[in-house]
């Protein structure tokens, strides 16, 4: 049976309201929404970037390896959409990468030759408070629909939301400790991937969609299962080393 958008988005912010849960994972959330934006919207990838407590951004979820070595590259040279649209809070949208070397000349350079044309960048934001940037990249030119900018910015802002509403009984310093953990937990899933990749023999994408699969089929949560992998713990060798994953496993790893 075809899944329609409409059913689509309705999942969509279903799962943004399991942030409200007690057992919530920062990260497989924002991966989660990373993989709905370029599944609901006119987009070829999608990267989250999230504040730390000291307002500094990081590159936290992405679609694709491509999308997130990005988001790095937009790091390193302070300058780009996501970084835009956090300091200011307003959307960058429709921005041409060949139009706009002059705006963020080592961005743009690095964004077409990775195969992009054009990026969209929405603030993670509610009212005056600012998270973080969604990044938006496509392949191909041309203006990404006021439907599609609507949807973006309301998953965005659904996602602000549901983190901020999630600790909103707790102290501020202890947000700022919960977020930093997020952005370490990021760290250990990155060495989990290279070790995934290299001892399964695939490429870094798939190693991460494999990791996701593992989790959610064993009721793990995604940043615990990296630092198993990570530290080569017992409970992982059966991911590090074993065989192909079965059918059931290969489901999740589609989903993924």
């Amino acid at each position: 049976m075809t899944v329609t958008r409409e059913e689509q988005l309705v999942e969509a912010f279903v799962e943004a309201a399991d942030t409200l849960v007690d057992d919530f994972d920062v990260i497989e959330f924002l991966h989660t929404l990373a993989g709905r934006c370029v599944q609901l919207l006119d987009v070829d990838a999608a990267g989250i970037m999230l504040a730390d407590g000291r307002g500094h951004l990081h590159a936290t979820a992405a679609s694709s390896e491509s999308a997130r070595l990005l988001e790095l590259f937009e790091l390193q040279a302070d300058a780009g959409p996501c970084m835009d649209a956090f300091r200011t809070g307003a959307q960058v949208v429709n921005a041409d990468l060949g139009a706009s070397e002059e705006r963020w000349p080592r961005f743009a350079e690095a964004a077409q030759a990775t195969g992009y044309a054009s990026v969209h960048a929405l603030p993670l934001r509610l009212r005056s408070t600012i998270i973080g940037a969604l990044n938006l990249f496509r392949a191909h030119q041309g203006a990404l629909s006021d439907d599609d900018i609507h949807t973006g910015q309301a998953l965005a802002d659904v996602a602000t939301i549901g983190i901020l509403a999630q600790r909103s009984a707790q102290q501020a310093e202890l947000l700022a400790t919960q977020l930093q953990r997020a952005l370490n937990s990021r760290v250990t899933i990155e060495q989990a991937k290279g070790v995934l990749a290299e001892r399964r023999g695939i490429d870094v994408d798939q190693a991460f969609a494999l990791l996701r699969a593992y989790a959610r089929n064993h009721n793990l949560h995604l940043s615990e299962l990296a630092r198993q992998v990570a530290d080569g713990t017992s409970t992982a060798t059966e991911l590090i080393s074993g065989p192909q994953p079965a059918d059931a496993d290969r489901r999740g790893l589609e989903r993924a």
